[in-house]
């Protein structure tokens, strides 16, 4: 980091910076962990040109989340631009490793934001997933929504990449019928959108915190699915959860076909590694 940067922080913070070290904070910003005399503060730094609304658009996720009361988000303190980065300072949470009681208690929490509804789905604003632009259109059905703002632009981005075969997609017509014939009526609840195991945090304390949200109002076991993607949380977390949004006989086929989309993300991210897990989805569903 260049000096020029911690004295702005400094100044914005209004006291001075006593420590700085970087931290892993995923594939898509720098991270630090500052210290002044009496705190402590995260820091995410990009120079990407999206970089600072996709900053913004973070913070408005983490807002959202904490205003509902049901679980907590690290307090957003800046975002803006010096020379050319911009970067956006959170709270530091202090973490460890979740027990099966944390478990729970994140299961519990995020049962209570899923909760929290709209009038449709979607959002006011767009946003992002990873560094992907994330459209948020509100739509009045949610299967409309899933197939217009979530899969036919991962599809349409990877066909323009190379990265699938159009003669291989689903129609939007198929992609209608199999999720018409899976899918409930589907009230809108407020997700965090990209919960993996990289997005939560339990504090010292055992207070759970979600983190790098993509928030929008979805079906609410998009969350789940996002989950048990790349291994899952522990049992006591779906225990928890479920006891207050139950399964049902289609919940596993609409878990693999909300997955679809965050694999979609993976390919058009990361590549061709995810190809052969996106096709099969395609080939078991449509």
């Amino acid at each position: 980091m260049k000096d020029q940067l911690k004295i702005h922080l400094s100044q914005l913070l209004d006291k001075p910076i006593t420590s700085l070290l970087p931290v892993s904070g995923g594939d898509i910003s720098e991270a630090y962990r500052i210290e002044t005399a009496d705190n402590t503060y995260f820091l995410k730094c990009n120079s990407s040109p999206s970089a600072l609304h996709m900053f913004e658009m973070e913070a408005n996720g983490l807002q959202i989340i904490n205003n509902t009361k049901s679980i907590k988000t690290p307090e957003v303190l800046h975002y803006g631009t010096f020379e050319n980065a911009a970067f956006l300072l959170l709270e530091y949470i202090e973490s460890k490793s979740a027990s099966a009681e944390d478990f729970a208690r994140l299961g519990s929490q995020l049962a209570r934001l899923h909760r929290c509804t709209a009038d449709t789905f979607g959002l006011a604003l767009d946003n992002y997933i990873g560094s992907l632009a994330q459209r948020n259109t509100p739509h009045e059905q949610w299967i409309q929504f899933y197939i217009h703002e979530r899969l036919l632009p991962q599809i349409q981005m990877a066909t323009q990449q190379g990265l699938l075969d159009l003669k291989e997609c689903p129609s939007t017509g198929t992609l209608t019928n199999t999720l018409e014939s899976l899918m409930p009526s589907v009230k809108p609840s407020l997700l965090h959108g990209d919960l993996w195991s990289g997005n939560y945090i339990i504090s010292k304390e055992g207070v759970p915190y979600l983190i790098d949200p993509a928030a929008y109002y979805g079906h609410h076991e998009v969350d789940i699915a996002m989950t048990r993607l790349f291994g899952g949380f522990g049992h006591s977390f779906y225990e928890a959860y479920h006891a207050v949004h139950p399964k049902d006989t289609h919940t596993a086929s609409r878990i693999d076909i909300y997955q679809l989309y965050y694999l979609l993300v993976h390919l058009n991210l990361f590549g061709s590694s995810y190809r052969a897990s996106v096709v099969s989805i395609f080939r078991k569903y449509f």
